[in-house]
């Protein structure tokens, strides 16, 4: 791999990290009904980047992680009108808190796969990533994911948030 290519991957992979941090950051702050606005923007800007630079990856062909690049964009392009376009007023309170919560699902969705790929331990659980111990973890993801979006929804219920 060329030295070009594996900065630009280990950029992409710092980026995706650096998402998924603040994303729990962003939650945290909506379940704690605290307006964290440098946290959110910085979510949901490396959560784009994220998807963006993934795209930028050499591929020969369309993988899944390119329609799950697409959802995640779409997912965000809602939580940004929610966010800054519409306030936060009504019921778009909830659309974001379900769209931040769904877009940070996304991201930790695809570092589940990349680990089962990349890490050697897993990839022999879970060679073909069809294997139980994928099909589990990922399915303890979701329903995690599930119960954060609930809680979350629950907590943010409102109205806009305060300043922190």
């Amino acid at each position: 791999m060329p030295f070009y290519l594996s900065a630009f991957t280990l950029a992409h992979v710092v980026i995706s990290l650096a998402g998924i941090v603040s994303g729990f950051v962003v939650v945290y702050g909506l379940v704690a009904r605290k307006r964290l606005d440098f946290w959110t923007a910085f979510f949901l800007l490396t959560s784009v980047a994220t998807s963006v630079t993934g795209f930028l990856l050499p591929s020969e062909r369309f993988l899944p992680s390119h329609a799950v690049g697409i959802v995640s964009l779409l997912v965000l392009a809602v939580a940004v009108l929610a966010r800054y376009g519409r306030h936060l007023i009504g019921s778009w309170s909830r659309i974001y808190a379900v769209s931040a919560v769904v877009a940070l699902y996304l991201n930790v969705f695809v570092l589940v796969v990349q680990a089962f790929l990349k890490v050697p331990a897993l990839k022999a659980l879970a060679p073909t990533e069809s294997e139980p111990p994928f099909q589990t973890t990922q399915l303890l993801v979701l329903g995690l994911f599930v119960v954060l979006a609930v809680i979350t929804v629950i907590k943010f219920r409102g109205g806009p948030v305060r300043a922190a």
